[in-house]
């Protein structure tokens, strides 16, 4: 899962960052709203934790163009702003959740795994291939895929895409994230790793010339 991680205070960043890929997001950063809108509107994303006092535009102003946009993206609001009325107008522009500051670094991640869940089935099948969302962790049979953490997140968007081909290029983003450095010969490779540990599940990466993958039931070529 990618996450917009939206936060001007640079401790607070790092410690959210840390964590959360511990947690197994693909973690992105940007500290002011006119970066967060601006990414927003270029990039794609799983969810979203956004801070409110920001600088250059305010939180609650990103959120507002985040919905014009017709945007359904998951956001959850993290902020010192605290009072009963900062809650109703964070969640009457489009927040699906909001928490505090100081908070619980377990009930953060809880409250996005909730988030996550909403609109999506516990277990995602393809052929013989079943997908837990909860364990993001995928069965063939009764057996679990050994599967590497890049791995994991190829096959888990695929799987949040099925049917649909996904292109190269936001395969590339979601396996690197900003901070990272990987080409696109990286993501073919990746790919036919992930292809030989499906073999006999049922479930196929097909190649669409000049566009991305798709993973559909079948077997492989």
């Amino acid at each position: 899962m990618r996450l917009l991680l939206i936060e001007d205070d640079p401790v607070i960043l790092d410690v959210l960052k840390r964590a959360l890929g511990q947690a197994g997001y693909t973690v992105d950063c940007v500290s002011d709203g006119e970066q967060a809108d601006a990414a927003l509107a270029a990039t794609s994303f799983d969810i979203v934790v956004l801070d409110l006092g920001l600088p250059r535009l305010d939180g609650l102003a990103v959120l507002r163009r985040l919905r014009q946009r017709q945007d359904r993206l998951p956001v959850m609001i993290l902020s010192a702003r605290d009072t009963v009325q900062d809650k109703i107008d964070g969640l009457d522009c489009g927040a699906d959740d909001f928490m505090s500051k100081p908070f619980d670094l377990k009930e953060l991640e809880a409250r996005l795994r909730a988030l996550l869940r909403r609109g999506q089935a516990d277990v995602i099948g393809c052929g013989r291939l079943r997908w837990h969302v909860q364990e993001r962790r995928a069965y063939v049979g009764d057996g679990a895929l050994a599967l590497s953490s890049r791995e994991t997140a190829l096959l888990e968007l695929m799987l949040m895409n099925l049917g649909r081909v996904v292109g190269k290029d936001r395969i590339q983003e979601m396996l690197t994230g900003w901070d990272g450095d990987i080409g696109q010969n990286a993501v073919e490779v990746y790919v036919h790793r992930l292809r030989r540990k499906l073999d006999g599940a049922g479930a196929a990466i097909r190649t669409v010339r000049g566009l991305g993958y798709l993973l559909e039931a079948g077997d492989a070529d």
